[in-house]
């Protein structure tokens, strides 16, 4: 059955109708919803990461400053404890020297008032005979105990350095004169008078030749070309020392002072 055409022109209208919306509906934009979230993901992903970067870097950045700091602290413990040692070796070096020139003095004490007990009388009192060392003079021997008692007994270094001086003008010819001069030099070395010093300890070496203190007059000798910044006349005077009196107790002392300067 076919139909009347007013009715194919009604229908005609109705699909056409129908079919408006969805032509319009397909020219609309269109936005890609999953799209936007995931770039919004990965630039919040990245923020993150670029934070926990900057958040490693200042913590090692931190941890890098203490280690510098401990590193600063170290090293200037170690200076100080260098220093310590160093003053601890030198305040040692000096009390072995002070030791050995008592023992030696009480060395020489002791055999001199055994000696007259060993020995004829007749010889005993005979000048020429009496021994080197000792002198015969009353207030020669006097003079040098009295010096000798301020450094050794009452330690007053300050008052034994005129006493000394005083000693060596009045009896320059005494047979106590290398050990005046050389206990007067090793106060005037202590003391920080090097100059002083260094001419006393000539004297022992240049005029005393024979004397026992010839030796630590020599160490001291280079000691003090040392504290000049002497090195080329401390290494040849501590190389005498070593020639002359390779036994000696100061020749020993020499060695190691003789390796630094030529290492």
């Amino acid at each position: 059955m076919k139909l009347a055409f007013p009715n194919r022109t009604a229908l005609f209208g109705i699909i056409l109708t129908a079919s408006a919306p969805v032509v319009l509906a397909a020219q609309a934009p269109v936005i890609d919803v999953s799209s936007s979230n995931q770039t919004s993901q990965v630039t919040g992903s990245l923020a993150e990461q670029l934070a926990s970067v900057e958040r490693k870097l200042d913590s090692r950045n931190r941890a890098q400053v203490n280690i510098q700091r401990q590193l600063d602290d170290m090293q200037t413990q170690v200076n100080e404890l260098r220093g310590v040692t160093e003053l601890h070796t030198h305040q040692l070096s000096q009390v072995l020297e002070r030791q050995r020139e008592l023992y030696q003095e009480l060395d020489r004490r002791v055999s001199e008032a055994l000696r007259p007990a060993q020995v004829p009388a007749a010889i005993a009192v005979n000048t020429t005979t009496a021994p080197q060392n000792y002198s015969n003079d009353l207030t020669e021997n006097e003079a040098y105990d009295k010096a000798l008692n301020l450094v050794l007994k009452d330690k007053r270094y300050e008052e034994a350095i005129p006493a000394f001086r005083h000693f060596n003008q009045t009896y320059p010819q005494s047979s106590y004169a290398p050990n005046a001069h050389y206990w007067l030099g090793q106060l005037l070395f202590n003391k920080g008078e090097i100059a002083a010093a260094e001419q006393e300890f000539s004297i022992v070496v240049d005029k005393f030749k024979e004397t026992s203190k010839r030796p630590d007059a020599l160490l001291k000798l280079a000691m003090v070309a040392q504290q000049q910044n002497n090195t080329v006349k401390a290494v040849n005077l501590y190389r005498q020392l070593l020639s002359e009196y390779p036994d000696s107790t100061s020749a020993q002392l020499a060695k190691p002072r003789l390796e630094s300067l030529t290492q």
